[in-house]
Parts: structure tokens; sequence; C-alpha cells
């Protein structure tokens, strides 16, 4: 099981572990925040040109995964000054249909912020971290066809 970082605002993770959506919304949700946002990305049964998929296995650079997402969570605060908790968890290895494989929780006392906040962490995530997925389909596998080159998070510019 995953361990709460209860003192800090940020908790960043890369794991095996299914992801406790339920804990880091109430990680996140204190006496400052009036706004909680969540969102989690889940395996769904199709994917580009591919309408029997059944699985989804991840993939990362760890090292270089836990920096990039480090890079977002400093680039969102300093965005948003006001956020009060920032969650964001990566699942790694295999999948199956409607299992989160990435979770962002935001909170803020007001709703704008934790919104706005979560959707740049998301968005800058897809692409300037080094995590790739192998979809499963049919009697087959093969990587996303819509893979895109991982990019800086200052270069990405999401958001703007």
């Amino acid at each position: 099981m995953l361990s709460v970082p209860e003192a800090e605002s940020d908790w960043i993770v890369l794991t095996s572990e299914e992801l406790p959506i339920a804990t880091a919304i109430a990680w996140a949700t204190t006496a400052r925040a009036g706004a909680v946002v969540s969102f989690a990305g889940v395996v769904r049964d199709h994917a580009e040109g591919r309408d029997d998929v059944f699985a989804m296995t991840y993939e990362a650079y760890e090292e270089p995964a836990r920096r990039r997402l480090g890079e977002i969570v400093v680039a969102t605060r300093q965005r948003w000054p006001d956020l009060e908790r920032l969650a964001v968890l990566h699942r790694l290895g295999e999948l199956k249909l409607g299992e989160a494989s990435v979770l962002v929780v935001a909170s803020s006392p007001h709703r704008d912020v934790a919104f706005d906040a979560a959707r740049f962490v998301i968005d800058t995530l897809k692409v300037s971290v080094p995590i790739w997925k192998k979809e499963h389909f049919g009697g087959d596998s093969a990587w996303a066809l819509n893979a895109s080159e991982v990019r800086p998070v200052h270069a990405s510019r999401i958001g703007e």
C-alpha cells in the first residue's frame, strides 16, 4: 500500500500498485481547500484503430519520469501559487479495463485554480513524461499509435 505524505503538500508517485483514488482525494481535502478536483485516466476498451483492447501495459524510464513529474509540480505551483495540495500518481505494469492508470488531484481555496492546475498537470504529463503504453487487443499487442516526442516541461507550453 502506498504511503500518504501527511505533512507534505505534494504527492508524486510511480507505482505498480493500484492507485488509491479515494485516499488521494481525502488527502487533498484540507480546511483551506474549498475545491478538490480529481482526474483519473482509466483503461478503456478501444484505442485509435483498435476496437478490442482488453488491457494496457505502462512502462517508464523511472528516474527521468519521476524527475519530470517533479518539474511539472514545480511549474504548476509557480503558475498557481494558491494551490493547496497536488497529487500526481501514475501506474506502471499491466492494467485491465477500468483500472486507473493516472490520477491527478488538485485542491485550492477556489475552484478555478483547482480545475486549471489539474488540467495543466495531465496535459503536460502526457507530452513531457517518458511513460509509454502498450495496447493488448485481440490476440496481439502493440505500442500505442499516438505516441509523440517527449518534450521538456518548460517547452510544452500547455494551457497558454
